[in-house]
């Protein structure tokens, strides 16, 4: 198992579970380059708390789907870090989209979540090469529960860039194998509300969920630092959803029933 102590990350998207995880690995001693888009009062909040815990951290802002500021904060992160090893990419809208509503913006905006991971975990793995292996860094994605198998209404455009996530884990694993780099990603369930969803809906999948209880966000942030820690997992899609892909479709369904 490896040390975390002194490695550095690059974590996109930390805020609520994002936040749990980046305090989570900054205990261990991680490096942390917190980088957000436009949420920087939050971003500065999270780094205030963290400070104490690692040697280094730092705050970025960059645009995940502008490749120009993926690459600067890529590089900005190694050089303010001593060290990149470590790529969190939790950033993701929630864009809700009824069949009645979609249309060529409704895509690409769901897509732009793919878009982001990719150019992500291109330009932060192409850093990690310089490193000394035989393990020179991981990458964890973020995916979805419901994009695995069992989509739910109105959320086609975001659901289908989560399940191109969740292929580009075992793609970019593939081809980052003979370089030692690791990658996986983590398929959370309901956490918190997210804005877009009312309380009834938020109940009713509560409600559908076997453990009847949400994902815990210090589960997700105990299972990153071991996938962190080892040097044999790779490809793999690990859901943390209170079980609740065992039971199929329907974030939306009891509510609108």
């Amino acid at each position: 198992m490896l040390d975390l102590r002194g490695r550095g990350a690059i974590i996109v998207g930390a805020r609520r579970v994002g936040a749990v995880v980046a305090e989570r690995l900054a205990a261990d001693g991680v490096n942390l380059a917190i980088v957000y888009r436009r949420s920087k009062d939050e971003a500065q909040q999270l780094l205030d708390r963290v400070r104490p815990l690692a040697e280094r951290s730092t705050v970025l802002q960059a645009d995940l789907g502008v490749e120009a500021d993926v690459a600067r904060a890529v590089t900005e992160a190694r050089e303010s870090l001593g060290d990149l090893s470590i790529c969190l990419n939790l950033a993701a809208d929630y864009p809700r989209a009824p069949f009645a509503d979609l249309d060529e913006a409704a895509w690409d905006r769901g897509m732009a979540i793919a878009k982001g991971s990719y150019l992500l975990a291109l330009h932060a793995s192409r850093a990690m090469l310089s490193r000394p292996g035989p393990t020179r860094g991981h990458l964890i994605f973020f995916g979805d529960w419901a994009a695995a198998e069992t989509p739910y209404r109105d959320f086609l455009p975001y659901l289908t860039a989560k399940a191109a996530i969740h292929f580009m884990t075992r793609a970019f694993a593939l081809e980052l194998a003979p370089q030692g780099i690791l990658v996986n990603a983590i398929l959370p369930g309901p956490i918190a509300r997210p804005p877009e969803v009312s309380e009834a809906e938020w109940a009713a999948a509560l409600a559908q969920a076997p453990l009847h209880r949400p994902s815990a966000a210090d589960e997700i942030g105990e299972l990153i630092a071991t996938l962190l820690k080892s040097e044999t997992i790779t490809g793999e899609t690990l859901r943390v959803d209170s079980g609740r892909h065992i039971v199929g479709p329907g974030l939306l369904e009891a509510a609108a029933s």
